[in-house]
């Protein structure tokens, strides 16, 4: 970097520190608490190269880094995109600002970050891969997070020594690497990372010849057997023929399976034999490294509607963006949220919102139910909604504090004491950071979410079934003598505290699931469209938030990847390797997967099997659909491929053999042992 470069950065730098500063302690004034950030001044090739190592400095050797940077630069120059920020999941996490982005971009990526930093340090899954250490005396009472940085700078000083080792060729370290990329989404995601304990011993085959068959050829008694054998591997073969298979349940940590039983495959020799010390090191690594990263592929669309929640909010709502920057901020945000194709930022930023209105809809509700005179059944009929909004709408100090500084009340909950007299004193520019003098309490009624123009109708639309489910488990049976009185107990801050509770709990899929509700379909102009036989486009095919729900569901479970798992180590009783397709009505690509069992193969070092089902259209059946105008109805098979280091067959299977794989409805909803029949 040249002189003129680092003055450069740091007048930026400079520029920024009031802003990273007072971004940070209004999220946790808003009640978020995010690990500690350090922010980088990068230029825009450094951040093309952050972007394409995954929002870290230094990582392994590897073609792939320089493919996602050579895709992340044409994107910039020739599709229009730009990379606002990026930031890590880690303690203290580090996110990387561009330094040609404008105050404005930089105020919006500042508080992006920070509701990203408070994503990742509390929620669980992230939570899964943390380092778990206490943090020090002066620290928070929150255990350590995670040290990523740390842990891929490793890995990445590991992987290049092996490549660099003479007696080790470079070439088929990248090839290995290759291999195991394959499958790093082929993990557990839903459990904690651990690493793979030694493998217990087990006989192979020995030049294609099987051991147990021998055994049974030589026809010894069960004491001989017992004086050479253990119990363990006399049960298995027993369990085997009985149709037992190992592991005893199907696996879906299919690295850690092939990391603890998998072999190399001698191609001078026709057999298999251990792995190296370097391929079962490097595939720990980056089996630890897939664990890391599955938490944020798990929640993009929560985290990124997280984020882009709480930065609308504070850039907008709080004034973050100054007069002169709020245009071309407003302008940007627009572009994010209106990006085509599915849009993590718009869907997660939407559902939250809901997620918030639905509660705060119900403390209203709530308070109404115990006015005299109103029930559930004649809510819609006695309640003037009109009235109601006026009474929820924030009094005029809380809505312009510096107008009214003179008249708050050091004492009311909402107003920080200490705050205000800062501000009366003139330590505090109040009408810069008005939020200063307010309270967690004052800023949640101040941003109260009912009383925002799109929203003034929310409360109105209630379902009678809504309300017959809030009054059934209403168990506080004060009564209020009239709306005023009601609505002057209401709770500006539980919708918040219910988002904190669900942002700490659930993962995409699960968010989904259970916040896809048909209003929020309604509402928000989402269908769903499929390929039709019939016409041979794409049509809209359905408005129901069931089926909205599936549809996004292909995206989020297992990563929107096949859900595949270990069914047997031993198949066959040949140590052949059984994977098994967790079908749930979308068909496997099996052109990619003859592909990937391939690369399987390197891994277990013996054939490798793939059972899985397909569909199959009869051309008569889609003649006669095309004519009335209708889909013809497949026809659900089994099949079953096989790679033996030589070549690939494919052959169709019983139903039986597959049918434990099937699911009895498409409920893309759940988690994939959900799915089976």
């Amino acid at each position: 970097m040249s002189t003129d470069d680092r003055f450069a950065k740091q007048r930026i730098a400079d520029d920024l520190e009031e802003p990273v500063r007072e971004a940070g302690n209004l999220a946790r004034r808003l009640g978020l608490t995010p690990y500690p950030v350090n922010y980088w001044v990068v230029d825009y090739d450094e951040m093309n190269e952050l972007i394409a190592y995954g929002g870290f400095q230094k990582r392994y050797p590897h073609w792939r880094w320089g493919m996602q940077y050579d895709r992340q630069q044409k994107q910039g120059q020739f599709l229009g995109g730009k990379a606002f920020e990026i930031v890590n999941n880690d303690d203290p996490a580090h996110a990387f600002l561009q330094e040609s982005n404008t105050l404005a971009d930089q105020k919006a990526v500042i508080t992006h970050v920070e509701a990203h930093g408070d994503f990742f340090a509390n929620n669980e899954w992230f939570g899964m891969f943390s380092d778990g250490a206490p943090r020090s005396a002066g620290e928070a009472g929150r255990d350590r997070g995670p040290d990523a940085a740390g842990m891929l700078a490793r890995h990445a000083d590991t992987i290049r020594e092996y490549m660099q080792d003479p007696d080790i060729d470079r070439g088929e370290v990248e090839r290995f690497i290759d291999h195991v990329l394959c499958l790093e989404d082929n993990i557990d995601q839903h459990e904690p990372y651990s690493p793979v304990e030694t493998a217990d011993e087990h006989f192979e085959d020995i030049e294609g010849v099987d051991v147990a068959d021998q055994l049974d050829e030589l026809d010894l008694s069960e004491e001989v057997k017992r004086q050479v054998f253990d119990d363990e591997w006399l049960d298995a073969q027993r369990d085997d023929e009985d149709g037992i298979s190992f592991p005893a349940h199907p696996e879906k940590d299919v690295l850690g399976f092939l990391r603890k039983h998998g072999m190399a495959y001698d191609e001078s020799a026709g057999k298999a034999v251990d792995m190296e010390d370097w391929q079962k090191d490097l595939l720990e690594m980056l089996r630890r490294e897939a664990y890391y990263f599955a938490p944020q592929k798990m929640t993009k669309v929560m985290n990124e509607g997280w984020a882009a929640y709480w930065e609308s909010l504070m850039m907008t709502g709080e004034r973050f963006a100054g007069d002169d920057e709020f245009v071309l901020y407003a302008d940007h945000m627009a572009q994010v949220l209106g990006s085509p194709g599915l849009n993590p930022y718009k869907l997660g930023m939407e559902i939250w919102e809901y997620v918030e209105n639905t509660e705060n809809r119900r403390e209203i509700v709530e308070r109404l139910l115990r006015v005299d005179g109103v029930t559930w059944r004649a809510f819609h009929d006695v309640v003037d909604f009109g009235a109601v909004q006026d009474l929820l709408e924030p009094p005029a100090w809380l809505r312009d504090v510096a107008g009214h500084l003179d008249e708050l009340d050091p004492d009311d909950p909402r107003v920080d004491a200490e705050g205000l007299e800062q501000a009366r004193g003139g330590e505090i520019d109040v009408e810069k950071y008005p939020w200063k003098v307010l309270t967690y309490e004052g800023l949640a009624q101040r941003h109260y979410s009912l009383v925002k123009p799109q929203y003034r109708g929310f409360v109105s639309r209630v379902s009678q079934s809504e309300l017959e489910r809030v009054s059934r488990y209403m168990f506080d049976d004060s009564r209020y003598d009239s709306v005023e009185d009601a609505l002057a107990d209401v709770d500006y801050t539980r919708g918040w505290e219910r988002m904190r509770e669900i942002r700490e709990s659930h993962n995409d899929v699960t968010f989904l699931d259970e916040f896809l509700t048909q209003e929020f379909v309604d509402d928000n102009d989402y269908f769903t469209y499929e390929y039709t036989h019939a016409s041979g486009d794409y049509r809209v095919t359905s408005t129901d938030h069931e089926d909205v729900k599936k549809k996004l569901m292909l995206n989020f479970t297992n990563f929107g990847k096949p859900t595949v798992v270990v069914e047997d180590g031993n198949y066959r009783n040949r140590n052949e390797l059984l994977l098994a397709h967790q079908y749930n009505g979308v068909m496997l690509d099996l052109s990619q997967a003859q592909s990937v069992l391939k690369r399987v193969f390197e891994l277990w070092g013996r054939p490798v099997n793939l059972l899985t089902i397909v569909k199959e259209f009869d051309d008569h059946d889609i003649e006669v659909a095309k004519r009335r105008d209708r889909e013809p109805e497949p026809k659900e098979v089994g099949k079953r491929i096989r790679y033996d280091g030589d070549q690939i067959t494919v052959e169709d299977v019983s139903w039986e053999a597959v049918e434990h794989l099937a699911a009895t409805d498409i409920d893309y909803n759940t988690k994939p042992d959900e799915w089976l029949a």
